[in-house]
Formats: structure tokens, sequence, C-alpha cells
């Protein structure tokens, strides 16, 4: 196979011509089925690496197409451009030169500048739309956002999905909008200032309309993940399985400029080769960014702890741009709820969340309870800006049985602590929407499979997977489209109340983390964090040149009396302080000029900030 890899899908071509390529190695005849607007069947070439593939004349954007296997059954692309009807319907063609872009003058947003914030478009807005979605930006640039990161939008059953079922990798999700829509909102983010990641999923496919195998080796016994068959990406023919998601990633930032992928799960895929599939995509995805001048970026989700994701080639690692850590959250999580259930069990002391600070991982080779292994790998050298952390994300509500947010689990008080605590870490932030303003609606698991039998198998498998938490009560059924309805975000709130302090407070302390370079410049070397109160008190400095930041974090769910000077020098004044009256604080003992007090009193779950003068 080139080295160059090889496209799939169907390509408009001038004077109403059209290129199709599918990988279909085993079989003897795959024929191209036109079915609309005028029906036919067309006979395709094969290659030496089992590529079918044919120039069509009078074909063009719109018409609507199979492919027929082997004279027999009838199946849509596995690499759909668009499925206009359904997982189950035929593939429609579209013409990528026809959108008309209007960043052109779009150079991108260093990764390590980026302040994100994840949205689910169905749940986002009432409408569920991209370009409902777009709509938003104005909320989003006045908290102080500059990129936002899409859940998947790979096409999936139904209409209400979170997206990790999907079954058609390249094409856009239709009842969001399809690929017109996202293109709209890709080209309003960049003229707006935003950066845009999108998730994708390389580990497996939905249930319901994943039709791969169909056509080709994709999925292997050899391992088996939480899905099934591993996708396979070391066994026989699995060259065209590399090139189908390879070619996947350089789809989404040719056509679609995004910025960068998240890549979901990534302890999900299985490659014992000389050269992984992350190493393999993120040489590509390198190779792109040059030829294009502007810098693309993976960012993996992984629960191995494994630094060889994101270390160097030169250090024998695969590369990647970034990882999210989710030992950050577990620790301000448990810190603030007290929970100790499922892998809870392994966080909850704050000398844990001062490594979190310091290093990245918690767990480098240390033992787990929760696992009954060692896990992890020491990350002191990896740099900050390697690492996405969050307090809230899809994951850390939604697989809650009752999807609860922080807001529904904590106090006001704790809430204000734990923003606090994100936004001056040495790390990209990652805000989960609604999170900004204390949205109370759940984010729960939902789904809109056609088959029965499915649906109830989902229905059980979250039963079981809520074991280990101990949580009571029956989960929300995933199917009920009430479900989907109790997700979505109730905007209205975060102009009353409690709610549009917490937005202000958020748009504070962002604001403080875009201007203040000691905080948006990421570095573990400039950084001091420790505990100064007997397991209950954090106190952390960063600085930059001659600017230096103190922050005192206080994760006592009562008043402390701090017996004790802070290791900073000189003079500093106050920023922020979430006990203050304004932020619907009790009032504050802290004074608004440092001068290396001895006695202070802390309020319960007072975060404060200062700045040197």
């Amino acid at each position: 196979m080139p080295s160059a890899g090889i496209k799939i899908g169907a390509f408009c071509l001038k004077d109403r011509k059209a290129f199709f390529s599918v990988w279909a190695p085993l079989h003897q005849k795959i024929e191209l089925h036109i079915v609309s607007p005028k029906d036919r069947i067309v006979r395709l070439q094969r290659d030496d690496f089992g590529y079918w593939s044919g120039e069509v004349e009078d074909v063009s954007a719109g018409a609507r197409y199979l492919y027929c296997i082997n004279g027999q059954e009838e199946r849509p692309d596995p690499a759909s451009f668009f499925q206009p009807e359904t997982v189950h319907g035929p593939s429609e063609i579209i013409d990528h030169g026809m959108f008309k872009w209007e960043d052109e003058d779009w150079l991108g947003i260093p990764l390590e500048e980026m302040v994100i914030y994840e949205i689910h478009t169905g749940t986002f807005t009432p409408e569920g739309t991209f370009e409902a979605a777009g709509r938003r930006l104005d909320d989003l640039s006045d908290l102080g956002m500059n990129a936002i990161e899409i859940m998947p939008v790979a096409q999936f059953p139904g209409t209400r999905n979170w997206g990790y079922d999907g079954v058609y990798p390249f094409a856009v999700q239709n009842s969001y909008g399809g690929p017109e829509g996202l293109k709209k909102l890709v080209s309003t983010c960049h003229k707006r200032g935003f950066a845009v990641i999108l998730d994708v999923v390389y580990n497996h496919l939905g249930p319901e309309g994943n039709y791969l195998a169909d056509f080709a080796p994709y999925f292997s016994s050899k391992y088996r993940s939480p899905w099934g068959d591993a996708v396979n990406y070391d066994d026989a023919y699995s060259c065209g399985v590399r090139n189908y998601f390879i070619q996947n990633a350089l789809y989404w930032l040719e056509y679609f400029h995004i910025d960068a992928l998240r890549l979901d799960a990534v302890h999900g895929i299985f490659d014992r080769s000389a050269k992984h599939i992350l190493e393999d995509m993120q040489e590509r995805v390198e190779g792109f960014s040059q030829a294009r001048g502007r810098k693309s970026f993976l960012i993996a989700e992984s629960d191995l702890n494994d630094v060889r994701i994101i270390a160097p080639l030169a250090r024998g690692g695969y590369g990647l741009s970034a990882q999210w850590n989710d030992d950050f959250h577990h620790c301000v999580h448990t810190l603030l709820t007290g929970e100790k259930e499922g892998y809870y069990q392994d966080f909850g002391k704050v000398d844990q969340l001062i490594n979190a600070y310091k290093e990245g991982f918690v767990y480098s080779w240390l033992y787990s309870g929760y696992r009954k292994r060692f896990h992890g790998s020491d990350s002191k050298k990896i740099p900050a800006l390697r690492f996405v952390v969050f307090i809230q994300n899809h994951d850390q509500v939604g697989n809650r049985m009752m999807g609860e947010r922080l807001s529904s689990l904590v106090s006001f008080e704790a809430c204000k602590l734990a923003a606090g605590s994100l936004l001056v870490s040495p790390y990209i932030p990652l805000l989960f929407m609604g999170e900004e303003y204390g949205e109370e609606s759940p984010f729960l698991y939902f789904i809109s499979h056609h088959d029965e039998k499915l649906v109830e198998a989902v229905r059980n498998g979250r039963r079981e997977e809520f074991e280990s938490f101990q949580w009571k009560g029956e989960p929300p059924d995933p199917y009920d489209e009430r479900t989907f309805q109790r997700s979505r975000l109730k905007w209205e709130r975060k102009k009353e109340g409690k709610h549009k302090i917490l937005f202000d407070f958020y748009k504070a302390l962002i604001r403080c983390r875009r201007s203040l370079p000691s905080l948006f410049s990421l570095s573990k070397e400039r950084l001091c964090v420790e505990d100064i109160e007997r397991e209950s008190v954090v106190f952390l400095k960063r600085w930059y040149e001659d600017e230096v930041i103190f922050c005192i974090m206080n994760f006592m769910g009562e008043e402390k009396m701090l017996h004790t000077s802070l290791p900073v020098k000189g003079r500093f004044r106050k920023l922020l302080d979430s006990s203050e009256v304004i932020w619907n604080g009790s009032g504050t003992e802290l004074p608004d000029e440092w001068k290396e007090n001895d006695n202070i009193i802390l309020r319960p779950f007072q975060f404060a900030l200062y700045q040197s003068q």
C-alpha cells in the first residue's frame, strides 16, 4: 500500500463525474448501485490491495448509492460522507468543494492557550443543531472561552445519542445538520476566534448499522474490548483498517477545518505492531500540518496513565499533543464530595491533589486498590501543556446513574472552590457545558436505537455498570425520550440568582487565567504547591518573570484558623475571594493586601487568589 495512504469514499469530479473507492479485499465482486436520481449498476475494478474503485459519469452531489457485495446484499458506503436516511439507508454524495469557507485568515490557537468548552450538540440548545450551537458563541465569548470541543457527530441510529454509538465515522449526523451544518459552525467559530476540537471514536463502532465487517476484516477476535471484538489494527489485513481510520482523521482536518481531534478511550485500541496506530496517525497528521502551514493536534483520552501516549517519538512515545487527565478530576471530586465508591476509592487525599498539580498523574506505578494492581507511569518530565484537566466532563457526569452535575452534589461554596482549583492549574482547562453557571439539569445516558433487543441490552448494561458504585435506585431509561429532554441545558438560569453569580465568578477566573502571565504560561517548573494545614488547605504559587500569584484553597467544609506564615515574600493584592459577599459568600477575613500575615481565618471551601504588587 502506498505510504501516503489511499483515499476512500465518493468524491465529486468535474463535468458531473465522481470517483468511488471502497476497501473489500476478500470479495470477488463489488458493484456500485446508484439508487437516485437514476437507478443503475456500475461494476468497479479491484487493485492489488483490495480497493474497488471507479470513475462514474453522469453523477453529482446529492446522488444516493449503495454497494452490492458479490451480487447479493447491498450496504451503505463504510466511508459514507452523509446518511440522510439514517444508518440503514443509502449514502449520499457530498461535494466538499462547494462550501464557501470564510476562515481564510484563521491561524489557529496554540494548544497551551486554549480554554476548552465541551458540548453535546443535541442537548446544548433546545434545537439540538449545529446552527443553534453557533448562536451560543456570544455567551461563550463573554465567558472567556476560546475553544469548543464537540462530542462525536459520526452518524448514529435515530436522533438521540451521546455519539459513541456512531457507525459511519465519516458521515456527519443528519439530525444535527449534516456536513453543511458542521462546516458552517466551524467557519463561524474561526471567524469568532474559537478553535474547534472534534471527538472521534477509533476504538469501536456502535452495534446498530455497523456493516463494516460485511466488507472487510475490520475487527479481530485476537483481542476483546468492552464492545466485543476489537478493531483490527495489527492482525491480517490490518493495513486497510489502519488506512481507514487515518484517512478519517485527515478527513476532518482537511474538509472540515477542524483544529484538533480528541481520540476517545485509546485504552480500547489494541495494537502490538512495531509502529502503533497512534504513532502512525500522529506522523500523518503532523505531515498534513506541515503541508497546510497550521498546526493540528491529537488529544487522547486514556485511563492507562501511560506517558508513552504523549511522550515524543524520540523517547519512544507516540507523540500525541496532549491527553485528558482523569486523576485531577478524581482528586477534586472526592475531596469535595467525600465519595469513595468505584474508582473513587483510590482518591480523597489532599496530597494526591498536590501531586496532580506537580506531576500530572497521581498513579505513577502505584498500587491501586480499585484495580488491585500497580497502575500508571511517571509523568514528572512531561510538560504541563500535554495535559487537559477538568472538574466535570460528559463521562464523569453522564456515567453517574442519575447524571448529577457537581452543582447537585456539593454546596455553592464548594462549586466555586472547584472552579478555582481548575483554573489556577498549570494545565489546559476544560469546562463541561453548563458548568459555568451551575446547571442543575442532569446529563443522562440516552439512545434511540430501533432494535428492541438492543435497547434492552443497553438498559441491562447500564444497571451492571453501576454495581461497583453501589448507587441505589433504578437508572433512567436511556431509550425514553424524556431522559434526553431532561438533559438539555436551561440557559435562562445563568441570568438568575446564584447561577448568575457563579457565571460571573467563572468569568473573573477565566479573565485572570488568560491575562496573567503566571497563569496562562503553562509550566510545572514555575510552580510551588503544598499542604499547609493538616491535609485540608492547599497553597499554590506560580510565577513568570517578575509576576507571582498565589492562592489558598480550603477543602474543609468548616471554618479554619490558619496559624502559619505562607511561603511568600513581598506585597500582594487580592484578585478574587470566593467568600466575599459579592460572590454570595458569608464574608471574608482575608486581607485585601497580603503582608506576610501570621494568623488568618478561612471560611468553609474558601478560594482566594493574590497577585504580586
